[in-house]
């Protein structure tokens, strides 16, 4: 083929560009590419520039670039890799916005809530980051009133990244939607508060830890919490938090030890971890509330009340 010679019909050059006849019509309507000639006839005959420029437009629209901006560049009026940072740029927010709407759609389809609901979750995902952080603050606050739990309280913070994941993102929202959850506050702050109550210089473990400690074997082997096998398990229990806490293995022991148990039993704290951990981006926690729910079950069983 002479390069230099050869002309094509507007049916040719679509042919040669996987353009349709119609649009290259457009362009050529609108200056995009111009006919290097016209048969006498009048139609218009393209040079094989045409199909170099044809396919560059092509590129550009498919990336998202209007007709006004393809011609600037085109004609040089603007530089390419400028336009290709702010239409990125650009393409970042839009993206950062449909993955929010994502998140939310997929939260909404998961959980079925109600106009208000849906409603709240979207408004939670929209949050900037102050006020996400405000609202982190304010749950942490009302949840560790008194001093002494800034490791705690540090463990159950949420550290956002400035660019969440979309499973961050819904994260996010269903924690923010826990934090926001009085009964939930006020439970997980009575527990706090007990564990401070029984602690002691060095910190003393955790009655709720000494359970899953005792419990989790129990649950891996089978053992139903009522049968006569859990009976070592429970003295082995109370025996343990007997010492901890420096107090006779007695009827009132039991007794403290079921009401602690049965205030720390509440999964939303295991997922409140769960989704923590997501944020966070730490391995996944395992879950406590399996182990609390056997101990005071089988506590219960063998406690007067």
């Amino acid at each position: 083929m002479d390069d230099g010679g050869t002309l094509y019909s507007i049916g040719e050059l679509a042919r040669q560009t996987g353009l349709t006849v119609k649009t290259i019509r457009f362009y050529s309507d609108h200056g995009i590419v111009t006919p290097a000639d016209r048969t006498p006839a009048g139609y218009r005959r393209y040079g094989t520039e045409a199909v170099a420029r044809l396919a560059f437009v092509r590129t550009l629209r498919e990336l998202g670039l209007g007709l006004d901006v393809i011609r600037q560049i085109l004609d040089r009026g603007m530089a390419l890799d400028e336009v290709a940072a702010q239409h990125a740029a650009a393409l970042d927010a839009q993206i950062a916005v449909l993955r929010l709407r994502r998140a939310v759609l997929t939260a909404v389809a998961r959980r079925r809530p109600t106009p208000e609901e849906a409603h709240r979750m979207h408004e939670l995902a929209r949050l900037p980051e102050t006020e996400r952080r405000r609202l982190v603050d304010d749950f942490l606050d009302a949840v560790f009133e008194a001093p002494g739990s800034e490791g705690i309280r540090r463990s159950m913070t949420p550290e956002l990244p400035d660019r969440l994941t979309e499973e961050q993102l819904q994260a996010w929202v269903e924690l923010a939607e826990l934090a926001l959850d009085r009964d939930f506050r006020t439970g997980l702050r009575r527990t706090v508060e007990a564990h401070r109550s029984d602690g002691s210089t060095p910190p003393r473990p955790d009655v709720a830890a000494l359970a899953r400690a005792h419990a989790e074997p129990a649950l891996d082997a089978g053992i139903a919490p009522e049968s006569p096998e859990a009976d070592p398990v429970v003295t082995a229990l109370c025996a343990h938090c007997a010492r901890t806490l420096d107090r006779p293995d007695d009827t009132t022991l039991r007794h403290h030890l079921l009401n602690r148990l049965e205030a720390a039993h509440d999964p939303r704290r295991d997922r409140y971890l769960e989704l923590l951990a997501v944020i966070n981006a730490w391995p996944a926690p395992g879950r406590i509330s399996p182990a609390l729910a056997w101990s005071t079950t089988a506590l219960r069983a063998r406690t007067a009340r």
